[in-house]
């Protein structure tokens, strides 16, 4: 099993000293990954609908700091030795597929081979037409061609493609990454064509859970899974070879804690209750979790990293 944890990279947490404290605190915890999110502008209103909370409100609003991700990624990786650097997730529309794919690849280089791309297709219709990204309607099928032509820049030695939405050809891409044969590419987003994406393109489902509407409960989630299985299998791919991984936000409760009033969600409670909830996802076949922070400052956020990582994780190492 392994346990990562989304680096703040927006807002007021976005900053570079509360950053360089969370990020070895994360390495000499043990843990697996770092993940950055990804916008690059964002519009002083918008009409679109945020798909990770009720209100369909973008949390914080649109005037806030918001880190370049590959940046912070490279970043991240002059700060560590061994963690592993992925973006979820990376809107695949919004940059040029082979700068992207050398940017990604430079990353992988330099970081020895830590890159997981976290894939998305985008949800925020004012970005896309500021940033001069092909159409919004037809983001899907751009994602998919753009993958497709980063893995053959990053197992090919001479490129000649020839896509609806970018045509190259008689070029030389070096260096290749360090991983073997490519990046990983985990696809973002729960809809029926993520879900399609993971089991044709992916080498990983990555979606984001437990923040309503995107619950993705453990039945949920299992029905997902089959899907995503079906395409593969339709794709002449082994479905087994796609990792599932889930992201959510997660807090085990400090012993004696008084539990708040409600009911409980998913991955927040006592140690016992969270190593629970994690063996109903290690039961449908996840093998990563990345966790969201719950809290707002340093000292809260280390707190609940080293409860993890002592009163959790080495409950839940291995499938029951």
């Amino acid at each position: 099993m392994n346990f990562g944890f989304s680096i703040p990279g927006r807002g007021p947490l976005a900053d570079p000293e509360l950053i360089l404290k969370l990020v070895p605190k994360a390495e000499q915890l043990g843990y697996s990954s770092l993940f950055v999110t990804d916008h690059v502008v964002l519009p002083t209103a918008s009409r679109s609908v945020y798909p990770y909370q009720p209100s369909g409100q973008f949390p914080g609003g649109y005037d806030q700091d918001y880190l370049e991700p590959l940046t912070l990624m490279s970043y991240l990786a002059a700060a560590t030795k061994k963690i592993r650097l992925g973006t979820s997730v990376l809107i695949v529309p919004y940059r040029n597929p082979l700068v992207a794919a050398k940017m990604l690849a430079t990353l992988d280089v330099l970081s020895g081979g830590r890159v997981i791309v976290g894939a998305g297709v985008g949800w925020l219709q004012e970005e896309f037409a500021a940033l001069g990204a092909p159409p919004f309607g037809e983001r899907g099928r751009v994602t998919d061609e753009y993958i497709r032509l980063m893995r053959e820049c990053w197992t090919k030695d001479r490129i000649d493609f020839q896509g609806t939405y970018y045509r190259v050809s008689d070029i030389v891409f070096l260096p290749k990454p360090v991983q073997k044969p490519a990046i990983p590419i985990w696809i973002g987003g729960h809809t029926e064509g993520a879900l399609r994406r993971a089991g044709e393109l992916g080498d990983g489902w990555h979606p984001i859970g437990l923040r309503p509407p995107a619950l993705l409960h453990p039945p949920e989630y299992a029905e997902k899974v089959k899907k995503i299985h079906t395409w593969a299998a339709r794709a002449g791919r082994n479905p087994k070879q796609i990792t599932l991984t889930l992201r959510a936000p997660m807090e085990v409760w400090p012993k004696r804690a008084k539990p708040p009033a409600g009911e409980r969600p998913l991955l927040r409670g006592t140690a016992e209750q969270v190593v629970a909830d994690i063996r109903q996802y290690q039961a449908l076949g996840v093998t990563h979790f990345v966790f969201d922070h719950t809290a707002t400052d340093f000292k809260a956020i280390a707190a609940n990293m080293e409860r993890f990582a002592e009163e959790v994780r080495p409950k839940v190492r291995r499938a029951p």
